[in-house]
């Protein structure tokens, strides 16, 4: 397993959320924080409808399968895929109980609109990644369902993709081995944070000028 303890994996999911903001990974991750709003209920509603194990699509050359658990043993990550696409290919793999050679594509549902950051495409990368190692293949490309425009985005596993994506894993690790949470660094993003009330960042920058004040003062 690559040198990971059972107990050192880490939810897949967090790779969003460290991306996004490493102190609001670290307060669900490592403090076990969460609070929900407006933006976290429209999502679990869509993840509702897309995550029943119980239901398998067969549409011609596709098999759809819902809420598949995933893991990397490399990476030390662990989660379950929303969605996984098995189309038929001679690049495939075989299923059990199905004949030819089927290739699996991971679909990702978020409730909003294609980021101009990179965040759900490095989640996604990260589901590739591990159904690459469950399925020893190689995949090219995966899914972005946006539930704002009801479009897909198709999403390219490049190199510099898959890069980013195990220094995001790593740099996880490294921060739950420290289990330090980051300070907090208030900007326009933070008003969509699902944490805000929790974390109170402009509080922590207020506490920043004070102690800078201070500082001042008594030199």
């Amino acid at each position: 397993m690559d040198g990971w303890e059972t107990t050192d994996y880490l939810p897949l999911s967090g790779i969003q959320h460290y991306a996004f903001c490493p102190r609001q990974w670290a307060l669900i991750h490592i403090e076990q924080q969460w609070e929900e709003n407006i933006f976290t209920f429209r999502g679990q509603e869509m993840h509702q409808k897309a995550n029943n194990p119980y239901v398998v699509e067969k549409r011609r050359d596709k098999i759809v399968v819902r809420a598949v658990p995933i893991v990397s043993h490399s990476l030390g990550l662990y989660g379950v895929a929303d969605v996984v696409e098995f189309e038929r290919s001679e690049r495939g793999v075989t299923l059990a109980r199905r004949k030819g050679f089927w290739r699996p594509v991971p679909v990702e549902y978020k409730v909003g609109r294609p980021k101009s950051r990179n965040i759900d495409t490095l989640q996604l990368c990260a589901q590739a990644l591990c159904l690459e190692e469950m399925f020893d293949i190689t995949l090219d490309r995966g899914y972005i369902f946006y539930g704002a425009t009801r479009r897909r985005l198709d999403v390219l596993l490049d190199a510099e993709l898959r890069s980013e994506t195990k220094d995001v894993a790593a740099c996880m690790h490294q921060a739950f081995a420290a289990g330090i949470t980051p300070a907090a660094n208030y900007n326009a993003q933070c008003e969509r944070c699902s944490l805000i009330q929790l974390c109170i960042p402009k509080l922590s920058e207020s506490k920043k000028v004070s102690a800078y004040l201070r500082t001042a003062i008594d030199s």
